[in-house]
């Protein structure tokens, strides 16, 4: 993250003796990415964070993935999607897509999840609907509708849901931070940036758990293994540094519009390796005298969007049988654009209230086993009123 936070007790000096009040070394942790060169915390253990007394390979049964073939827009019902009361935010997840650079799940979870790390990437979750607690190594964040959580590459969590939570999830090969045409470059966000530092939540006090022989479910660039800790892993008296899981609200992303319809980088929030996230919000629109509000037909010649609609009323969507929940694919080699008479429809119009979460991915997206569950089979057709001939 692109600035300093700390949490907890440290000593004055980094990797300088650190003790309990019992005499005992407090086990430093420093976590890094690229190779020590970026950003890094350094986190004080009561116990050894090396110590296992046990790993196990756990089969992975999220299904194949199938090509966007034949090549066409698709639209998916999440809100279809059936989790038991039982179902929790880590093990019931469900795959809708993905690629080498991101899968993306979505779960409706009332459980508590075991506790998990992610050693392949970061991940996103974004907040639908409900609730939770995301307990983590570096201290507990509470969730709700609308927030951005982001979950740092192995950082060791779980989601304890207040009722039920459904959750968008992203889970990258790769980091998931600010857009760095944001951030200057000692990492501050600068003025044109949509949001800022103020606008994001840490952890603010250790979480800390007790009992021996854990278990931690890790994914990692093989597959699953369940690592059994001598300790458990929340452990963490104090941290410091710039890497740790945060929170952002997509209501304060501040909507950057003109006099004309802008193009969708206005609305980036995030970026991956090889994707972005972007956030529609409620907003006034183009006050050009002959603005047409919706978006012109485009063709996104490099890249997949997935747009999954969140909140109100979607106008450039009017008619195609999408609500909330819904998610629209638009795949490179498509042109797409609003469904028929919405640009005469919108023409006039002063606010738009829409929220929405949108995924572009400059690598195709495949379907997964929950996308082929939930598919509108319909909605290719909806601009021309006709089946297929």
């Amino acid at each position: 993250m692109p600035f300093y936070r700390r949490v907890g007790e440290i000593p004055a000096k980094r990797h300088t003796q650190f003790r309990s009040p019992q005499g005992s070394l407090y086990a430093e942790e420093l976590m890094g990415v690229e190779g020590f060169s970026a950003d890094s915390a350094l986190l004080y253990h009561r116990n050894l964070p090396t110590a296992i007394v046990n790993a196990v390979a756990v089969p992975d049964e999220r299904g194949e993935l199938r090509a966007n073939h034949p090549l066409k827009p698709r639209s998916y019902r999440t809100q279809d999607l059936k989790f038991g009361a039982d179902a929790d935010a880590v093990t019931d997840r469900r795959r809708l897509f993905g690629n080498a650079d991101v899968t993306i799940g979505f779960v409706v979870a009332g459980a508590a999840s075991p506790l998990y790390r992610n050693a392949a990437g970061d991940e996103l979750f974004y907040v639908q609907g409900g609730s939770a607690t995301v307990e983590t190594i570096y201290g507990a964040l509470e969730v709700g509708d609308g927030d951005y959580v982001v979950i740092p590459t192995s950082c060791t969590y779980r989601v304890v849901p207040n009722g039920t939570v459904r959750l968008l999830v992203l889970e990258a090969r790769g980091h998931i931070g600010p857009p760095k045409r944001y951030l200057s470059a000692r990492g501050q966000f600068l003025e044109h940036a949509p949001y800022c530092e103020r606008d994001l939540r840490g952890p603010t006090e250790p979480l800390l758990g007790d009992g021996e022989d854990v278990d931690v479910l890790v994914r990692h660039r093989a597959g699953l293994t369940r690592y059994t800790y001598a300790h458990h892993p929340f452990d963490v008296v104090g941290w410091d540094g710039c890497l740790y899981p945060w929170v952002f609200n997509i209501d304060d992303f501040e909507p950057i519009t003109g006099r004309v319809h802008q193009p969708p980088p206005v609305h980036q929030t995030f970026e991956g390796p090889n994707f972005v996230v972007c956030s529609f919000c409620p907003r006034k629109v183009d006050y050009h005298p002959l603005a047409i509000p919706v978006p012109y037909n485009h063709a996104n010649v490099d890249s997949d969007e997935l747009m999954f609609y969140v909140r109100g009323n979607y106008e450039a969507r009017k008619g195609s049988g999408i609500g909330i929940g819904s998610m629209s694919l638009h795949p490179s080699g498509f042109t797409h654009g609003p469904q028929p008479g919405a640009a005469e429809a919108s023409i006039g119009a002063e606010f738009f209230d829409e929220t929405a979460v949108m995924v572009d991915t400059f690598a195709p997206l495949e379907l997964g086993e929950a996308a082929e569950a939930c598919e509108d089979p319909g909605y290719a057709w909806t601009w021309s009123g006709r089946g297929p001939a």
